[in-house]
């Protein structure tokens, strides 16, 4: 949107009167509610171009509310729930660079357009300010490549990425720059054939199929916060939309995450050094297909309604249904068939949780873009300057900790092992059983791991004493 204010944008990226931008996108029923898909041919929303249902060529079905809008309208609606989560949870500022995590799959690939789009809105808005005050946010793309441990050949990861750096380098300018990022670098100082092989023996030290799959998701995410903090990125945006979500809300609860669940389904994610932002939290995966396909995105040289998954899901078992995750996959798959808006309702419920201290955008120190920060963050209540309890988190998962989760018995003791300081579902699915095993697995983690758990040892413990104090007995009611 242009902005009219003769002395330029102040708001960083043109994002003013949001409400009113919104509500030009979202759809508005009919008065007479016949719905326009089929009786009326047009649109619901600009009652001139027919609507999707009769426009797609496709065999899939189509969201029954989603073809009632002409491509533009949906388009469009699509875009102003990506703008409005930005926006209003102060995602992207004018100074920030982010980087944008893609996986091959249709929401990276959405996520990457609308980021684009925002950053292009933002030049045209700097060149044609007056004043030049505000800078135009930095873009960034990263793929984790997994082929040490994927099931799909190198060839056609190989193919893939170079498909995804084409698409990058082919978008109109600003510039952004591509990295290709393999996930055993999370070994910084082993040798590159070595740290293949210890990657492969700490996956395979770990035998339950569901903790297999969550271990290499948590080394996903460390390996992209460190191209991001080596590169001076100050955000990572992942494409994790509502269906994704939805399905770790029910597998988060299965595996006993109750506690921590409400920390990974936040607009904002803090707790990490680059913090993570979620812009496509309200979006489901069938309205991303349908934008993919009838927007013309391609990727590996096909339409990604196609492309089948992502390469970010390898094969680490025989049977994909066999672990949790594949279960409550196919578990949510059916729920939506039944009702699409299922998906919503799980997320919208979850979303009833009390959020953590840190899913807020950090506080910035930046005089440029803290302004429009400072007046978002109070309009929608995400003030950052309200004193932050301390938490205590997983070495492995990052997961914030109860504390009887933290030592995982009320003994209060001057050392913690690895073991008791991860959560209890690492402990469960994810860490050797045997002494000896479990040894053997601290030393294949990375040492930014093993590291966090030693540091942050003596302050958890010190923190958890404070927490207990009142239960705990002295020296002298000890001896007695």
């Amino acid at each position: 949107m242009a902005c009219n204010s003769s002395s330029g944008c102040q708001s960083g990226g043109c994002y003013k009167n949001e409400e009113d931008s919104l509500r030009d996108q979202t759809p508005t029923p009919t008065a007479t509610g016949t719905g326009g898909g089929g009786g009326g041919g047009v649109c619901i929303k600009c009652k001139t171009n027919p609507p999707i249902s009769t426009t797609s060529t496709s065999s899939s079905p189509l969201d029954a509310d989603n073809s009632r809008f002409c491509f533009d309208c949906f388009r469009s609606n699509l875009y102003g729930k990506f703008r409005l989560a930005v926006t209003s949870h102060a995602m992207i500022s004018p100074s920030d660079n982010v980087l944008l995590a893609v996986s091959g799959g249709p929401a990276s690939r959405v996520t990457l357009q609308f980021v684009h789009e925002m950053q292009v809105r933002a030049q045209k808005n700097l060149d044609a300010s007056r004043e030049k005050a505000l800078p135009v946010f930095g873009v960034g793309v990263a793929f984790v490549e997994e082929s040490c441990v994927s099931s799909v050949s190198s060839d056609q990861v190989d193919r893939a990425v170079e498909e995804m750096r084409v698409i990058t380098s082919n978008l109109s300018p600003p510039m952004k720059q591509f990295h290709v990022v393999p996930i055993q670098n999370v070994y910084a100082s082993d040798p590159p054939e070595d740290a293949k092989d210890r990657f492969r023996k700490l996956l395979d030290a770990v035998t339950d199929a569901t903790g297999k799959e969550d271990l290499l998701l948590h080394m996903r995410m460390l390996a992209l916060q460190k191209v991001a903090s080596e590169n001076g990125y100050s955000r990572l945006v992942l494409g994790s939309c509502t269906s994704r979500i939805a399905c770790h809300v029910i597998a988060a609860t299965v595996k006993g995450q109750g506690y921590s669940l409400s920390a990974d389904i936040q607009y904002v994610d803090s707790r990490w050094q680059v913090p993570v932002v979620l812009p496509l939290r309200d979006c489901t995966e069938q309205e991303l297909n349908l934008l993919c396909r009838l927007d013309g995105l391609v990727l590996n040289g096909t339409l990604l309604s196609s492309w089948q998954g992502s390469l970010k899901t390898p094969q680490l078992c025989m049977n994909p249904t066999s672990g949790i995750n594949g279960l409550v996959s196919s578990f949510v798959t059916l729920l939506k068939e039944e009702n699409p808006s299922r998906e919503c309702t799980i997320v919208r419920t979850a979303g009833k949780l009390t959020p953590f201290h840190f899913n807020r955008v950090p506080e910035t120190n930046d005089c440029n873009g803290s302004s429009a920060t400072l007046r978002r963050l109070k309009k929608y209540n995400l003030n950052t300057k309200e004193s932050l309890s301390s938490e205590l988190f997983c070495p492995i998962c990052n997961s914030p900790l109860q504390s009887s989760d933290f030592l995982g018995s009320p003994k209060i003791t001057k050392s913690v092992s690895f073991d008791a300081a991860c959560c209890s579902s690492c402990r469960f699915q994810i860490l050797p059983k045997d002494p000896s095993s479990l040894e053997l697995f601290s030393l294949l983690l990375p040492q930014q791991v093993v590291g966090r758990a030693k540091n942050d040892s003596c302050g958890n413990l010190n923190l958890l004493r404070e927490r207990i104090q009142d239960c705990l007995l002295s020296d002298s009611e000890d001896e007695t």
